[in-house]
């Protein structure tokens, strides 16, 4: 077994194994110190920025503070000469479309929802001279038309009910 001492030109043969490894290996060692240096940035910088999971985590306690939203309640009306019957085509809170024929007028429908936001539509053509339609939201007219002519026809458009 060689010694430390045993020295060939001055340099120890225990030295020159270590320098033939360490010639070989220091790429692959590099590679190393510098996916463990970024991830400790990566780490570090989500934390800096905020982009943990503790919004999302389960038992958090976030989803549990959310307030309901309250149940919007979307009143179509359709109304013209007493007797007289229509036809009328509506979108339910789904965006689903509807359709009544031959309804006695006056004629309403009342449709409840939990959504944020909803569209209503109703489109009417009575067999009278004149025929209105209306929106009601909570209890408040969004949207009123009349029209008046040989079978008339009407509609009511709310966007964002």
């Amino acid at each position: 077994m060689l010694e430390e001492s045993d020295v060939a030109g001055g340099t120890s043969v225990l030295t020159k194994g270590a320098g033939l490894v360490l010639r070989r290996a220091w790429i692959p060692l590099l590679i190393v110190v510098v996916l463990a240096l970024g991830g400790l940035v990566v780490y570090r910088a989500r934390g800096i920025f905020g982009t943990n999971n503790e919004i999302t985590r389960p038992g958090a306690g976030l989803a549990e503070d959310a307030e309901p939203f309250n149940p919007k309640t979307v009143t179509y009306e359709v109304f013209g000469k007493e007797g007289a019957v229509a036809t009328i085509n509506y979108l339910d809170l789904q965006a689903n479309p509807q359709i009544v024929r031959d309804a006695p007028l006056p004629w309403s429908v009342r449709l409840t929802t939990t959504a944020t936001s909803a569209t209503a539509t109703v489109v009417a053509q009575g067999d009278g001279d004149n025929i209105s339609c209306r929106v009601v939201v909570n209890d408040q007219v969004k949207a009123e038309n009349t029209s008046q002519g040989v079978n008339a026809q009407t509609f009511c458009l709310v966007k964002s009910a």
